[in-house]
């Protein structure tokens, strides 16, 4: 049997320069082609032109996306038959009107489940983060994936490879941490998860979209190539190492160099240093960016090409390939190698023998099926301040005010980039609250008090008035990336913002200061200065600096975008039916002035010491408290001396036993750190590169290994090659934020 290559090699020979440039191609928005009227689905003549133009399509982009952008839900939208449907009408058509019979890839956002009615959502990269276990995040998006598998994707657009490192960037929510080899940790669970089940991912964005200028999205990442290695490849590295079959390039420039036109980066580093083998994918309309080196978009495609970029999305550029080649800008090899590569992944996926779907209605992916969304949410929230253990709450007989923007809006729960939802299918605070309360004979009042950035005195004076005349409130604020409200749309999709929009985070909201919104600090001063106990809960997308939440509230959690379940989680912990487990994945400044406050910073200098704020942030990376208490007993590492060629061969293994002290079941969060003394080069203050979450029932003793291999010691050093160095490296553990433990070790030469 002929390989996938060798067929795709056979096909290449008989396409037309026109055919080549077609299969590299993703100029279509796909939820604009087609019109639904009941059980008739029709394409426009857009379509029609593009498949004619090109003698068939290469991939089509976002045939199921439903959002407000894509003006498509649940009355003209593709769900449930339709969906089956529209796909085989697509591939049918395109099919009959190819010379040579090539059908299409099908490429969908998948960042936090399918961008698609009915579909699997989970909460958003933050909150998997915080839970601090990558092997649910395993479970979980292997549901997705076999609901985009049913579907026909073939390319699972996931953010995966941005960290961090500027809570103004309105796509924080995006990044699992601020910690390079926490988000390696995450992205290669959910490569390994929805490859396995036969969906191929793009991972995105490479590289270094999370260090943008100012928090600005897309902007110049003004960082030199060891900070690039050290913090903004890793998760690149794992995905590759795991077999990722895609990769998005990211907007910005990385030192004046767009991503997209970045040899080095796409070619020499991707390619030749990961052994990548599959295809690279443009972001939206990026290519056409590149006009303002160009000048001309069919120099910026040939550029982009020869850079590594295998298919585009949206642009101009690359449909000017052709005329790239016949100016000779671009070399008929140079397009070839593309295209083979967009061939051999249609053969590989057996496209040419199954090109179509089984016409049936498609699975209910249900939370009640599939939990694994919800057991997100409740390991994802961090409970942050405790005071005098308010918490849990018992509910009965009590009058429980809860009061927020965010107590009972489920579009403020999921973060950007989601699809329209049926209400019912959600659980917001005050739902879960609800649920709780009244069946244990309290009463819950609520109101909104303020809307995300809008309000009236009126409103918040009555919020105050109603949480004076019950026994305690929850307050519940924080931020919004919805985009179902006053939101108009870049050509990329990204949101464009106008007054009295309640939108305050996701692509294209970058905040210049980060704290709550005014008219939110207004009514959590009014609700706290009624002097009743208060609960004090923010839901958002990125850090919000405390102010008084912190040191006035009684209690304070942190949800980011917690999910269509996220009320029920966050309703069990308050109540004690769910024990807190979550950990920042991302540190919280006080103000925007300690911006980056990231906890991992270089040893070359002293962290947060400004004359007029010398304190470190309100909570840092891994900070986040619960219900039980664990002591940590007979910590040892297997060698406090290793040579550096041992150390390739066995590594160094830190055993400790943990018993659970409390009368509360629960899981321990040890995490594991190193720190570097000496070398050729600055050293960061400390690094996590070992962790386990582990289950602990009430009085028990667990016994937990954490192997830290010779790649945990490596560095890029003063000549930038990847390697040990011998020296004194500390190590450390820590649980809910505080030291247990610590040794030095010393690697021999």
């Amino acid at each position: 049997m002929r390989s996938a290559k060798e067929r795709a090699l056979e096909l290449l020979e008989q396409m037309t320069l026109q055919e080549k440039v077609g299969q590299l191609n993703q100029r279509l928005y796909g939820f604009q082609i087609y019109q639904r009227n009941g059980d008739v689905i029709e394409f426009n003549d857009e379509f029609k032109e593009e498949v004619e133009k090109y003698g068939g399509l290469g991939v089509l982009y976002g045939l199921y996306r439903a959002d407000p952008w894509s003006e498509r839900d649940y009355s003209n939208g593709l769900y449930d038959k339709w969906a089956i449907q529209a796909y085989n009408q697509m591939q049918e058509y395109v099919l009959e009107h190819s010379r040579l019979k090539i059908p299409v890839l099908m490429s969908s956002e998948c960042p936090h489940g399918h961008q698609a009615l009915d579909s699997y959502l989970l909460p958003v990269n933050l909150a998997m983060g915080a839970t601090f276990h990558p092997e649910l995040l395993h479970q979980a998006y292997t549901v997705c994936a076999k609901q985009l598998k049913e579907m026909g994707v073939d390319l699972a657009l996931i953010s995966l490879l941005d960290v961090a490192r500027d809570p103004r960037w309105g796509r924080t929510e995006e990044c699992f941490s601020e910690d390079p080899w926490l988000c390696s940790k995450m992205a290669e669970q959910v490569v390994h998860a929805v490859q396995s089940e036969g969906v191929d991912v793009v991972a995105k964005h490479f590289a270094a979209q999370g260090e943008g200028t100012g928090g600005i999205n897309a902007s110049a990442a003004r960082i030199g190539e060891r900070e690039l290695r050290e913090i903004h490849l890793p998760a690149m590295k794992a995905c590759c190492d795991v077999g990722v079959k895609g990769v998005m390039a990211a907007y910005n420039e990385i030192d004046g160099v767009y991503c997209h036109a970045n040899r080095h980066l796409l070619t020499d580093i991707l390619r030749g240093e990961m052994n990548f083998n599959g295809i690279v994918m443009a972001d939206g309309c990026a290519l056409d960016r590149l006009n303002m080196i160009t000048g001309d978009s069919v120099r910026s495609g040939a550029i982009a090409l020869q850079a590594g970029v295998d298919v585009g999305l949206w642009d101009v550029a690359y449909s000017k390939l052709g005329q790239a080649v016949e100016k000779g800008y671009l070399k008929q090899e140079e397009l070839d190698k593309a295209v083979l590569r967009v061939l051999e992944m249609k053969f590989e996926r057996g496209l040419f023998e199954h090109p179509f779907l089984e016409e049936k209605p498609t699975t209910s992916y249900t939370v009640e099926k599939h939990p694994e969304s919800l057991q997100i949410a409740r390991e994802s929230v961090v409970l942050l301040e405790n005071k005098e253990n308010i918490l849990p709450i018992s509910p009965q007989g009590k009058q429980i005010a809860v009061i927020g923007p965010n107590a009972n809006d489920i579009y403020n729960q999921l973060g950007d980039y989601s699809p329209q939802v049926k209400r019912e299918s959600g659980i917001t605070v005050l739902d879960g609250i609800r649920d709780i309360v009244e069946k244990s004979g309290g009463k819950v009042v609520y109101t909104e008090g303020c809307g995300t950035t809008t309000g009236e005195e009126q409103d918040i004076e009555k919020a105050k008035a109603l949480a004076l005349e019950s026994d305690l409130t929850v307050l519940v604020l924080g931020g919004s990336s919805s985009r179902f409200g006053k939101v108009s749309f870049d050509t990329n999709g990204a949101a464009m913002l106008s007054g009295g929009v309640s939108m305050d985070c996701g692509e294209g909201v970058d905040a210049a200061d980060i704290q709550l919104p005014e008219i939110q600090r207004i009514l959590a001063e009014a609700v706290i200065g009624a002097g009743k106990p208060v609960i004090a809960i923010v839901i958002g997308g990125r850090p919000y600096a405390p102010g008084i939440l912190s040191n006035q509230a009684d209690a304070l959690l942190y949800a980011f975008y917690p999910g269509l379940q996220g009320g029920q989680a966050i309703a069990e912990i308050l109540f004690g039916k769910v024990n807190p487990s979550g950990r920042l994945p991302i540190s919280v400044p006080k103000n925007s002035g300690q911006i980056p406050a990231y906890y991992n910073y270089k040893n070359s200098y002293q962290g947060f010491a400004y004359y007029d704020a010398m304190e470190k942030p309100a909570y840092s990376f891994g900070d986040g408290l619960g219900y039980s208490k664990f002591t940590y007993q007979n910590v040892s590492v297997d060698a406090k001396e290793k040579a550096l060629g041992d150390l390739k061969v066995s590594g160094i293994t830190v055993t400790m036993e943990i018993k659970n002290t409390s009368a509360m079941d629960g899981y321990a969060v040890p995490l594991l750190y190193i720190a570097g003394q000496k070398g050729s080069v600055v050293r960061r203050v400390k690094e996590l590169k070992g962790m386990k979450k582990v289950w602990i029932p009430s009085g028990e003793v667990k016994t937990v290994s954490i192997h830290l291999s010779y790649d945990t010691f490596c560095i890029w050093d003063c000549n930038m090659k990847y390697q040990a160095e011998a020296g004194h490296v500390k190590l450390f553990l820590e649980e809910m934020g505080e030291t247990v433990w610590s040794e030095m070790i010393e690697l021999l030469a």
